[in-house]
């Protein structure tokens, strides 16, 4: 029994690494017929899809994130920098919207204002969590004629993570960004580094995870262009904040 245990065990850690192959293989001919990464992972074999990232949301733009690539925009980060006619009132804020029937998980303040939380690691994200629809703010900076403030859960935000639920052919399924957000006088700056979603409908994926036998590591520069449909676009897509 114990042979066969460890031989089981074995098996298990060396499952990762064959997918990976699998999906680099697979993904040039999983963008020529429109298929996104998940038709390419056996949910017995391979259950999380991490995509490190190193990519910067700044004042005036918006980033598209496209969790699972099948082209298709999941959620929008957009951070707009607003300024009076007279330039004596300058703000910055930084939210999320979700595409579709998509979801973030947050909380309303007692103002009826809606915020993304700032999930630490650690957290299960699933069919119990507190997701709702519309867009949520993540930090907001302020500059009333020299009168500087920033506020926001996301507001000097350390690695913490979106909760985040959205749909694949019909299916539920839930993934998470991290982010590092910082709040300089008025403007806030914030980095997207990494992203997951779970490959099976319905099941919770815990914040942060990034290793173990039932999570796939993918590079942005190589498998992402391909999945994507076109060598010259990224993972992730930045677009003007006017798109």
């Amino acid at each position: 029994m114990n042979q066969q245990a460890g031989s089981n065990q074995r098996k298990a850690q060396q499952l990762s690494e064959p997918l990976h192959q699998r999906l680099n293989a697979y993904a040039l001919a999983a963008s020529a017929a429109g298929v996104g990464i998940l038709a390419l992972a056996h949910p017995a074999q391979a259950r999380i899809v991490y995509t490190p990232a190193h990519t910067r949301i700044f004042p005036n733009h918006t980033v598209l994130l496209d969790l699972n690539r099948d082209g298709t925009t999941d959620f929008r980060f957009k951070n707009v920098l607003s300024t009076t006619t007279v330039g004596s009132f300058r703000s910055d804020r930084l939210s999320i919207f979700p595409q579709g029937s998509n979801q973030i998980w947050g909380h309303k303040t007692s103002r009826g204002l809606h915020y993304a939380s700032a999930l630490q690691a650690g957290i299960r994200v699933g069919p119990s969590g507190a997701f709702s629809a519309g867009s949520r703010s993540m930090a907001y900076g302020r500059d009333d004629v020299g009168s500087y403030y920033c506020v926001g859960k996301w507001n000097g935000a350390k690695k913490r993570y979106l909760g985040l639920k959205f749909v694949i052919g019909g299916n539920t399924h839930f993934g998470w960004a991290r982010l590092n957000v910082a709040c300089d006088l008025y403007k806030v700056d914030a980095v997207l580094t990494g992203y997951a979603y779970e490959t099976v409908a319905n099941r919770s994926i815990i914040t942060g995870k990034t290793r173990g036998p039932d999570v796939i590591t993918l590079e942005p520069a190589s498998l992402g262009h391909l999945a994507a449909g076109a060598p010259a676009i990224s993972t992730w897509r930045t677009a003007g904040a006017n798109k």
